[in-house]
């Protein structure tokens, strides 16, 4: 099949200071307000927010020849300054970045939104900005945690965020490869449904899968929650286009070759650096007959990281595969009375299955035989319960800022060696922390994704906001960033390096590395206008 198909319906904004849909928050109950004032001393007066009619916006930069080249580029209906859209494209959705929001900080709001149609308006907006030392901000989903909407504005005359949603559209689906090419304004689910309307999926579903683009999913080399089966996103590209302000590279001639390193690589991660992806060919599957998610108890976080090595090793490979250690546990599954208390308890698998039938219940028999031999313990309403609320998290973390809980999240990877060392160390470390600022936290964590050398670490932690709940959290990002280092975990396994990682990368691959990385900036965005600051400094 080769056409041009988009999905129908209206590209809905996620909320100005929240996370998603404004219609599917919920607030907590009194007994969970109860819990969190008993447990961990947060107050009564909850983190408010700033009306957005009163927060005042600084005024746009841009120059009236930039705004007429712009208007040349993509049309003039096509290029937005109304107060509305440069607030919606403020950031991302990280908690510093929703607490400024909720504060009122928005300095650095673009000056301009500019929504592009295709690689050809791209490209002219991107040699109109260079001209005119205008910084350009890739935009999809706008679910950045890591600081990756941030752009350092020195220097610039004006900061522009390039809006990817026209660019929605199925280019073509290769059946018998089994390939689709995307633009990267689509959303996850606009991609999973024209898509599914051919028999086909990408099994793509991280926890922002619902407003996260095909652009995003490359450019910050997304790892979704079926990754044991379907393997990251940015394993499953095998061809993409990179607009950039000298032109645009086509990367991508076979799903392997011998010639020369791989330059989608210096694409997939890139976080707009170095360019623009404007089109995405991906691996794709058939859609499964049947998908079963099963819940299993193992006695302890070490059984279960045992149960997970030996299934990901040896097989059989579940399709979702992942681990809460015994607080997640008991935070996800018991009573609230007992929320904090699952150090005595069991820790949760989840473990999924998708595919045909036959093979479903094949692997599913073999995986279970494996669980209990480590003492797992069959759970099926547990496995139900995780597919309900599978993208929940985000509202819940929304929720508990309103009832003046400080709730973050950071993510790690390393051999299966080293994880007993580096999830120690990355909870020590937070404890440390927050403890010394006077606000003891509560600290979860999940083995979220799964290698046959080894795993990722997923931590959310909770505590009770204090006068000055950005530093108070920066004090404790920066302290588990340096444990990270310290135990040999990579500073992050899916959220990407945005601003926020900036330095601890760099600390991570030596400043030869990063030298070579500024070449290549130097060479594709020589006016050095895609995303600065953002990846490297």
């Amino acid at each position: 099949m080769q056409d041009d198909l988009r999905p129908a319906g209206r590209y809905p904004d996620m909320a100005l200071s929240a996370w998603g849909d404004p219609a599917a928050a919920e607030p907590l109950s009194p007994d969970v307000v109860k819990l969190l004032r008993d447990a961990l001393g947060v107050g009564e007066d909850g983190l408010g927010r700033v009306a957005p009619d009163a927060i005042r916006l600084p005024d746009p930069r841009l120059a009236d020849d930039v705004r007429a080249a712009l208007a040349d580029a993509v049309g003039a209906e096509h290029v937005r300054g109304d107060a509305e859209s440069r607030l919606l494209h403020t950031r991302g959705k990280s908690t510093p970045d929703l607490l400024r929001m909720r504060a009122g900080q928005v300095e650095d709001a673009p000056d301009a939104i500019v929504l592009p149609g295709s690689q050809d308006e791209v490209l002219a907006v991107l040699a109109a900005c260079a001209d005119r030392r205008v910084a350009v901000v890739p935009f999809g989903g706008g679910t950045s945690v890591v600081g990756g909407l941030e752009p350092e504005r020195a220097g610039f005359d004006g900061v522009i965020a390039l809006d990817l949603r026209r660019m929605n559209r199925l280019l073509d689906l290769d059946e018998i490869s089994r390939t689709a090419t995307l633009e990267p304004g689509l959303r996850g689910p606009e991609a999973e449904a024209l898509l599914g309307e051919r028999g086909f999926t990408i099994g793509h579903h991280p926890q922002s899968f619902e407003y996260a683009t095909i652009g995003g999913f490359a450019a910050a080399r997304s790892s979704g929650q079926a990754s044991a089966g379907y393997g990251r996103f940015d394993e499953r590209v095998v061809r993409l286009t990179l607009a950039t302000p000298r032109g645009a590279i086509e990367l991508g001639r076979a799903p392997k070759s011998a010639a020369g390193p791989d330059l989608r690589q210096l694409a997939l991660g890139s976080e707009g650096a170095f360019g623009v992806i404007t089109s995405v060919t991906v691996e794709v599957s058939p859609v499964p007959a049947q998908r079963v998610y099963d819940g299993w108890c193992l006695p302890s976080f070490a059984d279960g990281a045992t149960a997970l090595r030996r299934l990901v090793q040896d097989g059989p490979v579940p399709t979702v595969l992942r681990l809460s250690d015994e607080t997640e546990t008991a935070l996800n599954l018991a009573a609230p009375s007992e929320i904090g208390q699952g150090s005595a308890g069991t820790c949760l698998a989840i473990v999924g299955y998708e595919g045909s039938t036959e093979s479903v219940a094949t692997r599913r028999d073999a995986a279970g035989a494996v669980l209990r031999d480590c003492g797992g313990q069959l759970d099926e309403a547990a496995g139900a319960s995780w597919v309900e609320g599978r993208y929940r998290g985000p509202y819940l973390r929304d929720a508990m800022l309103d009832a003046g809980a400080l709730v973050e999240t950071l993510e790690t990877a390393t051999f299966w060696s080293n994880v007993p060392a580096l999830y120690a160390a990355v909870g020590d470390a937070l404890r440390e922390s927050l403890g010394a600022q006077g606000s003891p936290p509560v600290v979860l964590c999940h083995i979220s994704h799964v290698y046959r050398s080894g795993a990722s670490l997923y931590f959310t932690v909770g505590a009770a906001a204090r006068d000055d709940p950005l530093a108070q959290w920066h004090a404790a990002k920066r302290t588990a960033s340096d444990a990270i280092a310290a135990a040999g975990g990579a500073i992050t396994h899916h959220h990407g390096v945005g601003i926020d990682h900036r330095e601890h990368y760099a600390r991570e691959v030596g400043p030869l590395a990063i030298a070579a990385l500024r070449a290549v900036k130097a060479t594709l965005d020589p006016e050095g206008i895609m995303n600065p600051g953002v990846l490297i400094a």
